[in-house]
């Protein structure tokens, strides 16, 4: 299936979707959706492959608008990264409106992940609410009348694949982190990271900690300005930390890191790097560089290189 670059922010997840019966403002007016899903990356898996066969969409004065597909619609989300995404469903016509909630629903006996360490293996995948409710994400977004609405899902895997430690459904469990865009309204962050000065200088500074070993960093990226950068915990109450934690890569093999951070509602935030491993579910004392505020255009790219370039 063809992927698509798309240079607006969406985090966990982003979608366009149509209906079939259900009104959602009494009017009759309908609208068009589609609704596409991308992918925050994540860094211990090599492999997060999940099938999913439907999506549903609840009008907020209205029945539910279900689409099933007729094949699954399986996608590796880790190709998904840097501004790429993968459609669910295109210009669907449905009630024009405002939604409350929609869900996604999952094969999850066709879903699986590998990890780093352990390739060729193929982990389970269960979801603790169950198949039959689906991947649901509340919060109010709307389709307007007489025009096409294009959403994108932010499936964050970093933060949606959990470890049970110990007895469980499946290896992993399927917990969501969705965040739904509207994409006339995202932007996209991307950067430079000088990572072996950065390490470097790390490693003759005794009262810092040392880079991870075999491990370059992230890109941390938080909503607002002026915010004091945190590790990842999805087990806080009322999580802080960032929206998105994204692993820098060298694709050009010049030891020049880089990153981006895509589908990004328009507005102020912060961004950091850390070169210390996060496992996500403990606070730790990460160290951060590169501190600084950007600003976020809906429609453009704006650059942030997170610690001077090496002359």
């Amino acid at each position: 299936m063809k992927r698509s670059i798309r240079f607006f922010t969406v985090s966990a997840l982003a979608a366009g979707i149509a209906a079939c019966g259900g009104g959602s403002d009494g009017s009759g007016s309908t609208g068009t959706v589609s609704f596409d899903v991308t992918d925050a990356p994540a860094m211990e898996f090599s492999s997060v492959t999940v099938a999913f066969t439907g999506i549903s969409l609840k009008p907020e004065n209205g029945e539910w608008v279900e689409f099933s597909f007729d094949e699954a619609k399986t996608w590796d989300l880790l190709d998904l990264q840097g501004g790429m995404s993968e459609p669910l469903i295109t210009d669907e016509e449905v009630p024009a409106g405002p939604y409350s909630e929609l869900r996604l629903l999952v094969d999850t006996e066709n879903s699986f992940v590998e990890l780093e360490d352990e390739p060729g293996i193929e982990k389970s995948l269960a979801v603790p609410s169950g198949e039959q409710s689906g991947l649901k994400l509340k919060g109010d977004f709307l389709v307007a009348a007489d025009t096409t609405t294009d959403f994108t899902i932010d499936f964050d895997v970093r933060k949606s694949i959990v470890n049970p430690q110990g007895e469980s459904l499946a290896d992993y469990l399927l917990k969501p982190s969705l965040r739904l865009v509207n994409n006339l309204e995202v932007g996209s962050i991307t950067g430079d990271v000088d990572y072996v000065t950065l390490s470097q200088a790390r490693a003759n500074d005794a009262d810092r900690a040392d880079c991870s070993t075999n491990y370059e960093g992230s890109a941390y990226i938080y909503e607002g300005a002026d915010v004091k950068p945190t590790d990842i915990n999805v087990n806080r109450e009322e999580p802080a930390g960032p929206l998105m934690a994204i692993p820098v890569t060298d694709q050009d093999m010049d030891g020049i890191y880089s990153y981006t951070a895509a589908f990004l509602p328009a507005g102020e935030y912060t961004v950091s790097y850390s070169c210390q491993l996060d496992d996500n579910e403990t606070d730790e004392a990460l160290e951060f560089d590169g501190t600084q505020n950007v600003t976020v255009v809906a429609n453009a790219e704006t650059e942030a290189e997170l610690i001077p370039l090496a002359p």
